[in-house]
């Protein structure tokens, strides 16, 4: 029977678990161990701080108690470390993996780090969290696994072709999680990420999510950029989604749910003009005038053109049900933003 996620969220109030978040500050991983300290869960969090920031963990520290804080513990280290990893996992019930290096253009750049972190660093802690008896393996896997598979909405069982390095790093992430599955038994879930967004994703850097460096640009009364002609579409999902979809994976009891992928999206697209002018209206709830018209260049290599995911899987097998849609999501996000961390 798949439980809700209310009813999830009652069992761990009441039932205290290890957990190990891997990439812990980064935004996902900041965001997850939120969430799990609101619940008074006890938590183990890894990070080398190459992609994640502290002011995350310091943000963290702020939203929640004293004694909720005291239950977290940093680990300062690296995936590609098997030490590490072992470390990271001695005691855990459940690890959450969200620790790599993400980005289709940095992997275009440089394909031997990404490949040495995706895959190198995937298999450590997936060696590590079996020799350390963890009782469930929840990782990050990606949309960009679909490649250029052509149909719409994208069904887990059929991918296409990657188009870049970090796609077939994350196809592998699944290829391994199957085979310790099968070999040895190991229960893991992966989650491919359709474009996830919100509060403590980074707005600067050079491969700063188009969310937030573009509500840092139009705030500052900068011209933003468009890949494309600005019809590209994407399924934007609000990083409350994701979170409980990471809670329902690592606290499934139904069988068949166990050692499978999802996707975790809305299931719904947004172009990149709707996406400008959904921003630009919320910029202006705030008193910022956004006068300045986006200027268009020509499409990223390695993009797909339209990314749309079918969550009907999620739904049956992990009773996943996305609370925030896209409009309420980008309120918030820039809510926060402008409150937190633009200001």
């Amino acid at each position: 029977m798949v439980t809700s996620y209310a009813q999830r969220v009652d069992q761990l109030q009441n039932t205290q678990r290890r957990w190990t978040i891997t990439g812990v500050a980064g935004f996902i991983g900041s965001n997850l161990l939120e969430a799990l300290l609101s619940l008074d869960q006890r938590v183990n969090g890894l990070d080398n701080f190459i992609t994640g920031h502290r002011y995350n963990l310091n943000d963290v520290r702020a939203r929640v108690t004293n004694a909720q804080w005291a239950r977290f513990t940093f680990q300062e280290g690296d995936i590609c470390s098997i030490d590490d990893c072992k470390y990271a996992c001695a005691g855990a019930d459940i690890v959450l993996h969200h620790a790599a290096l993400g980005s289709v253009p940095r992997s275009l750049e440089n394909p031997i780090r990404t490949n040495e972190t995706n895959i190198g660093g995937f298999l450590n802690m997936l060696t590590a969290a079996r020799d350390a008896r963890v009782q469930r393996f929840v990782y990050a896997a990606s949309s960009s696994t679909y490649g250029d598979h052509p149909d719409l909405p994208k069904l887990e069982a059929k991918i296409g072709k990657p188009l870049s390095p970090y796609a077939v790093t994350k196809y592998v992430n699944e290829l391994y999680a199957d085979v310790f599955a099968q070999a040895y038994g190991f229960p893991s879930i992966g989650l491919r990420y359709f474009n996830v967004f919100g509060p403590r994703q980074d707005a600067q850097g050079a491969y700063a999510a188009v969310i937030p460096r573009w509500i840092d640009s139009l705030r500052k009364g900068q011209a933003i950029i468009i890949n494309g002609d600005g019809e590209t579409s994407r399924d934007f999902c609000f990083v409350s989604n994701a979170v409980q979809i990471n809670i329902l994976a690592a606290t499934s009891e139904l069988p068949i749910a166990i050692n499978q992928v999802y996707n975790v999206a809305l299931g719904d697209r947004t172009t990149l003009n709707q996406l400008y002018r959904l921003i630009k209206y919320n910029l202006n709830r705030h008193g910022i005038a956004c006068d300045i018209s986006p200027k268009y260049d020509d499409h990223r290599a390695g993009d797909v053109r339209h990314s749309q995911a079918d969550i009907g899987k999620a739904q049956r097998l992990l009773g996943y049900a996305p609370t925030d849609r896209i409009d309420a999501g980008i309120a918030k996000a820039v809510d926060w933003y402008l409150k937190t961390r633009l200001s």
